[in-house]
């Protein structure tokens, strides 16, 4: 499957921010996802400013979305990767990976990473694997919490 087969059933991914549906995002990143409960609004617009971001459009409707943060160098964090329930199921997931492994901007960076519970077949077809040296890596890990006054 590629651009053609997608377009001719209505598909195009863009990384036009402009048309980015922060609702949709938002509301999938927060009610839907495991990784982004609790994420507020505003850290949300903040992420998409300083982020390469790739929506799935079918016409005006946001189905996708996925971002890279990278120094478009020598290394990129693919996160926050979702399709819509109701498109899932016809490769939707796979042309965005490849769109986004394929994009002119993020060619011959040395490292990719990312982070999944359930998605490693989908990752594992373009090369993803469970990093060497796991204890080499470190992190600071500070879950979003909601207060109440």
């Amino acid at each position: 499957m590629n651009d053609t087969y997608f377009a001719n059933k209505g598909y195009e991914i863009s990384t036009d921010k402009d048309h980015i549906n922060i609702d949709v995002v938002y509301n999938y990143l927060n009610n839907e996802s495991y990784w982004a409960k609790g994420m507020p609004f505003e850290k949300l617009k903040i992420a998409i400013d300083n982020s390469m971001c790739f929506g799935i459009y079918k016409g005006d409707d946001q189905v996708g979305f996925a971002r890279v943060v990278t120094d478009k160098a020598t290394f990129a964090y693919l996160c926050d990767v979702f399709v819509l329930q109701q498109h899932r199921g016809i490769g939707l997931s796979k042309w965005l990976v490849q769109t986004i492994l394929n994009n002119s901007e993020l060619q011959g960076l040395r490292r990719w990473t990312l982070a999944t519970a359930d998605a490693h077949g989908l990752y594992k077809q373009f090369g993803f694997e469970v990093i060497n040296n796991p204890d080499r890596w470190m992190g600071i890990y500070k879950p979003y919490t909601t207060t109440t006054e």
